[in-house]
């Protein structure tokens, strides 16, 4: 069975890897980009127009107050496959992939509800995983870099959530897939979908690239972005919108607060994610196109405001030197919740796997289990 997926950032790459070990299926994934590859932190501004090379790999996912529902169980299955994902792409590869095992700290603020907080952690701890909720004698004992201002009066700690990095995890998916005999072809463009009659139920038969015709008996869209041009030409448009982030990486001499206990940490939507060796990924802005446009001039003056309000949480990343920054664009869907994970409407054969908007990393996994079902269920 030939399978083709049409983008391969991070969400296209776990597919990728995940279906090839489904005995049976012959995989391509097309990208217009050039492979993954890490930026040069000589650069001080890095542009990249996927969402993988823009995320900061946060996984939000015990920690977030999704309890039930769709939304919980993708969070869920996600982290549950990441513990056993990682170690087998380290064994296929022979390197690890950078990750973040020291959980996420949410900072709370006056106005905070402890009560919501208290029912989450209960709710967690039937669930099977752990939350705390520190005051803020303990959150400055356990991290001393936060500012003891009367600002802050807390934090939950989440020590099973993740940061992974995005891009090496994508990098380490392709490798492996590859070693798997799943073929990519970069720098590739996705020209048209052959199809019949696209007024009627039917199924795909075909992708025009610029590369060539590729036959397919399914075609994944995990384009992001890229998806809405090629579901309208199967006159089926999902209409997905762009929002940028923008993040800035920082060096100190010395890394914050306690150097063997460096989770991540985010509050009022800004996060400060350490990398090692006193590097700290700062981010990021959420900035919509203008309702005339759906170009989105990025505004330094919001990055600045996120980096004032990572100071004002440990003051020591006032001394910080700015390695470089960046920017990308988040695919959010218009008038329906993130992720789209379904069939086209219309299509027997043609899967959405996209729009995951700033979870595309905590929901990789989840999404590749859901699709590989799909495609799985109709053998």
């Amino acid at each position: 069975m030939k399978v083709a997926i049409a983008g391969c950032g991070v969400v296209g790459a776990t597919i990728a890897y995940e279906l090839s070990q489904v005995p049976g299926l012959n995989i391509t994934v097309l990208d217009q980009l050039p492979p993954p590859k890490f930026p040069d932190v000589a650069v001080t501004q890095f542009v990249s127009p996927s969402s993988t090379g823009a995320a900061l790999g946060v996984l939000m996912g015990v920690i977030s107050h999704k309890a039930k529902g769709k939304a919980w169980k993708l969070r869920q299955a996600s982290l549950q496959r990441y513990e056993t994902l990682l170690p087998e792409l380290t064994s296929i590869i022979g390197r690890s992939i950078p990750c973040n095992r020291q959980g996420i700290l949410s900072l709370c603020f006056p106005s905070e509800n402890l009560d919501k907080w208290e029912s989450l952690v209960e709710i967690r701890r039937h669930q099977g995983w752990n939350l705390e909720i520190w005051d803020s004698h303990q959150l400055q004992t356990r991290c001393p870099q936060i500012s003891n201002n009367t600002s802050i009066t807390g934090a939950i700690y989440s020590p099973q959530d993740r940061q992974i990095n995005p891009t090496a995890l994508t990098i380490a998916l392709v490798e492996a897939a590859k070693h798997k005999g799943v073929e990519f072809k970069f720098g590739v463009e996705v020209l048209g979908v052959v199809s019949p009659s696209p007024e009627i139920s039917q199924s795909c038969n075909a992708i025009e690239t610029s590369a060539g015709r590729i036959a397919v008996d399914y075609l994944i869209i995990a384009a992001g972005l890229g998806s809405s041009p090629l579901t309208a030409q199967l006159n089926q448009f999902v209409d997905i919108r762009p929002v940028l982030g923008q993040a800035l990486q920082l060096r100190l001499t010395n890394p914050l607060g306690n150097p063997e206990f460096q989770p991540v940490i985010t509050g009022n939507d800004v996060n400060i994610v350490p990398l090692g060796n006193g590097d700290y990924w700062v981010g990021a802005t959420v900035e919509f196109p203008p309702e005339s446009s759906k170009e989105i001039p990025s505004q330094p003056e919001l990055l600045q405001t996120v980096l004032e309000q990572a100071i004002a949480f440990c003051p020591a990343l006032a001394t910080a030197t700015t390695i470089h920054s960046w920017s990308g664009l988040r695919p959010r869907p218009q008038s329906r919740p993130a992720p789209i994970i379904d069939r086209l409407p219309g299509f027997t054969n043609v899967l959405l796997a996209t729009g995951h908007y700033r979870n595309g990393v905590l929901l990789a996994p989840a999404t590749a289990i859901a699709i590989r079902e799909m495609i799985i269920s109709n053998q």
